[in-house]
């Protein structure tokens, strides 16, 4: 898996600094309250600029860097594994060594995202954008076209997973990891959910 250039991790830098600034903005003001021209001044660039790394506020709040992460590390998954044994490792690979921090960000997005309306119509359109992201390398790993019905019924599923497994992080009640939550909702899925099923 090659490097990003200097270039577009300057961009990428600039891209979630400004993502910082709108969920500190969003935490002090509101959501609705927050307008992209106090976003952009947070982040010193211009609203053009921000519409250059994001096409909508929702956007700011949805959009992050992992599936293209993720992806990545399924086409460079051991060959041996199958397609869900790929996802968890790439999902592992993603999400295994991310900090409190990181964490702490993730579960202000999604809060968020639960609590405006907005920002949950527009969570439908970003889960079938991640699926297609996914389908992608799963398809090259399996010889299929990336639009085949058991490709995206593949993906599909382990997006399904993965979300109701950060819901369940999310709640807390658990105990489950962030980490945990996933590869486990992943590993049911591998298993053909004969994990936990008693005899």
């Amino acid at each position: 898996m090659s490097s990003p250039g200097l270039r577009e991790r300057k961009k990428q830098k600039t891209r979630w600094a400004i993502q910082e600034h709108a969920l500190r903005l969003f935490a002090e003001q509101g959501y609705d309250a927050t307008t992209v021209e106090q976003i952009a001044a947070a982040a010193e660039v211009s609203p053009s600029t921000f519409f250059r790394y994001f096409r909508t506020k929702e956007d700011v709040v949805i959009e992050d860097q992992y599936d293209p992460v993720v992806a990545a590390l399924i086409e460079n998954a051991p060959a041996e594994l199958g397609p869900i044994g790929a996802m968890r490792y790439g999902i592992r690979g993603a999400f295994g060594q991310i900090d409190a921090a990181e964490q702490r960000k993730i579960q202000d997005r999604m809060r968020l995202t639960l609590s405006v309306p907005a920002l949950r119509a527009r969570t439908i359109e970003n889960l079938a954008a991640s699926i297609s992201v996914l389908a992608e390398p799963l398809a090259r790993r399996a010889g299929r076209d990336p639009n085949d019905f058991w490709v995206r019924t593949m993906a599909g599923a382990c997006v399904g997973a993965v979300l109701i497994a950060v819901q369940d992080w999310l709640d807390g009640s658990s105990g489950r990891s962030f980490g945990g939550a996933i590869d486990e909702a992943l590993g049911l899925l591998e298993s053909g959910f004969t994990q936990g099923v008693s005899a």
